[in-house]
């Protein structure tokens, strides 16, 4: 059987959906609701099917495409000839991403069904192109295909905060525009340069390129590219200082883009860090490990030590998404296959504690209007369920063990002790500080002192158990049973290592 069109199907099998709203009339907002929830669910059982098809012993290499694209020749006959390909592909890293984003774009999808109370369709319209974006991103095999779907994503979410947000939402969107389009504009200046030097995009011919020692490409530039991803995406991780802009999303979006924008959007800059930058750039990479191991330390501590300080739950969760991205630089910097692995559990455990955390907090400023610590404090009276849920991400967010937040950190950290240990050390200053905010936001919540009178707030119900519960089950099971995880990415971590010499 022919799996090469597997690809391509889930990547767009949301378009589908977008066709048939478009047809829709907006007011009838309940069946388009419907619609929007189910184009999801295509794409999602692909990415499990891909998920079956690497467990069940085969290769993933059967899912890559190559298609002849686009061609382009200089003025002259003699000039090179250069080619972009239709290419797309699968690793078990990019497996687990495509599966992440799947996943949580289908919750989303039901949170996005549950609190969105006005055009409906146009939301979701553009809720579906943005995942296509993200799919496109992580299965992308060349860097002008990436750019394409990279830069789809920014047009929906723009529109998603700017309308569909809370009070400051277009001061929270085009701080998002400003931010992400300059970091867009580095990684397009890295992408021509790397086309005009070597002639291709493709990420698996330029890794092979960039190790030869006869490609005209002088050690310099190699660095001045490098120093351009890590800028680029580093705003979308975000790195420090490059962060002010997501602050302002993570508060003024609507729920179900928070989730997106934090379970897999910022996840976007760790892929491209990982991808490009361990991947093709290694020597690099290795050059700067350590000004990239500080980095991850000061987002550690910095929004940790901030987080602690938060009058705002939305507040705290948007420093405490600063602070976790810092362990995915810390595994990074390590240089070796514990850190790295570690990095790439983060990325995929942080992406479901944040959307879980975020849902919650949806739920929430629904019910109560507010997301102020000092508003919300006895919650565990009038919304036992919603609270215990609450309680469980916390303890996730703060790696307790049992949970993935444990594994992922532990890994990181194990990685970094064995390379730069004194540095290590002041980062675990960081994980007591994660422990110290969670615990206060989280139990000042559930069990302070009440400043609202809950009596009468409806819980969790309906369909909103179905995020909570399918995201807190994969926690656990990551926490548990990390071989879910660490199996796919048994290949890619060899071939991380490989490139750096280890």
């Amino acid at each position: 059987m022919n799996l090469s069109v597997v690809l391509s199907i889930l990547v767009f099998s949301p378009i589908l959906g977008i066709i048939v709203l478009a047809m829709m009339p907006k007011s009838v907002e309940g069946p388009i609701k419907v619609v929007g929830f189910l184009a999801t669910l295509p794409a999602l059982f692909l990415a499990l099917a891909c998920y079956l098809h690497f467990q069940w012993g085969k290769d993933l290499a059967d899912f890559t495409v190559a298609k002849e694209w686009m061609h382009f020749r200089g003025m002259n006959t003699d000039d090179a000839y250069f080619a972009v390909n239709y290419e797309l592909a699968l690793s078990g890293f990019q497996l687990l991403l495509v599966v992440l984003t799947a996943v949580v774009a289908t919750l989303a999808a039901i949170a996005a069904a549950r609190f969105v109370k006005k055009e409906a369709k146009g939301y979701f319209m553009l809720f579906l192109l943005l995942e296509v974006g993200m799919l496109g991103v992580f299965t992308a095999e060349n860097l002008v295909l990436f750019f394409i779907f990279f830069e789809v994503t920014l047009i929906p979410t723009f529109f998603l905060i700017g309308k569909w947000g809370y009070f400051e939402k277009e001061k929270a969107a085009y701080s998002f525009l400003i931010y992400n389009g300059l970091g867009s504009a580095v990684l397009l200046i890295v992408i021509m340069i790397l086309f005009a030097k070597t002639g291709t995009t493709n990420i698996e011919l330029l890794t092979q390129m960039m190790a030869d020692p006869s490609v005209p490409i002088s050690g310099d530039l190699k660095m001045g590219l490098f120093i351009g991803l890590l800028i680029a995406f580093g705003v979308k991780l975000p790195i420090f200082p490059l962060h002010s802009w997501m602050l302002k999303v993570h508060v003024q979006a609507p729920p179900s883009v928070v989730m997106i924008h934090s379970g897999i959007l910022l996840k976007i800059g760790a892929y491209g860090l990982i991808r490009f930058g361990l991947g093709i750039f290694p020597k690099q990479f290795d050059t700067l490990a350590t000004l990239i191991a500080v980095l991850g330390v000061i987002n550690l501590l910095y929004g940790a030590f901030l987080a602690f300080i938060q009058t705002d739950f939305k507040m705290v969760l948007a420093y405490s998404s600063i602070s976790h991205m810092g362990i995915v630089l810390i595994g990074l910097a390590a240089m070796n296959t514990a850190g790295v692995q570690g990095a790439i559990f983060q990325v995929v455990s942080h992406g479901l504690i944040s959307a879980l955390l975020f849902f919650i907090v949806g739920v929430l400023y629904e019910r109560t209007d507010t997301s102020l610590l000092e508003n919300l404090g006895g919650m565990a009276k009038g919304m036992p369920l919603a609270a215990g849920f609450l309680l469980a991400g916390g303890m996730a967010s703060l790696g307790l063990p049992g949970m993935s937040g444990f594994v992922s950190e532990f890994m990181a950290f194990l990685g970094l002790f064995k390379e730069i240990p004194w540095l290590a050390a002041v980062g675990t200053i960081g994980i007591i500080m994660t422990a110290a905010y969670v615990l206060r936001a989280v139990l000042g919540i559930t069990y302070g002192r009440a400043h609202r009178e809950f009596t009468g707030v409806v819980d969790l119900k309906g369909v909103e158990f179905i995020p909570v519960v399918v995201l807190m089950l994969l926690i656990v099971l990551i926490g548990v049973y990390p071989n879910v995880l660490s199996s796919p990415l048994q290949t890619t971590l060899e071939t991380i290592m490989l490139g750096l010499g280890g």
